[in-house]
């Protein structure tokens, strides 16, 4: 079954949080998927997953390339599945794909100090419950350590 988890982000920004996670997912040997509402966000990825630690990089690519389909992790505003990811990471209020059913993993990262973002959050939390997803929510604590906070 998938599970559908949301990422309420207050303490840290998505710069800090996505590439962790992300990482976590490859560790697994999962394929990624991260879509964003704009191209502009692809670039500031693409740039980020480059240099945000010292010592390593994520390998990635965005969606204008032609090897997009090879990619480990692809990031995409498109709504399709070029690089067979098992894992789709929402950004910017990203909609979630029609075909959540065949991923492992819906990840929703939204930013809990916008209330527009926080209100679609708990819209798409009900209708992804209804439709029989597996849904969690995760909140940091005062340390910046994830805690599942609701399960539904």
């Amino acid at each position: 079954m998938t599970e559908v988890l949301f990422y309420h982000l207050q303490r840290q920004p998505i710069e800090k949080v996505l590439p962790t996670l992300i990482e976590k997912s490859l560790e697994r040997g999962w394929r990624v998927a991260v879509q964003s509402s704009s191209e502009e966000r692809i670039d500031a990825l693409d740039a980020l997953l480059w240099t945000f630690r010292d010592d390593s990089f994520v390998p990635h690519g965005t969606h204008r390339e032609s090897t997009a389909a090879e990619q480990p992790v692809l990031l995409t505003v498109n709504k399709d599945n070029r690089n067979s990811a098992a894992v789709r990471f929402l950004v910017d209020r990203a909609p979630p794909p029609q075909d959540a059913a065949s991923y492992l993993r819906i990840v929703m990262l939204f930013d809990g100090e916008d209330p527009e973002a926080l209100a679609e959050a708990r819209s798409r939390w009900r209708e992804a419950r209804d439709q029989g997803f597996d849904v969690t929510y995760w909140q940091a604590d005062e340390q910046g350590r994830w805690q599942q906070k609701m399960q539904g």
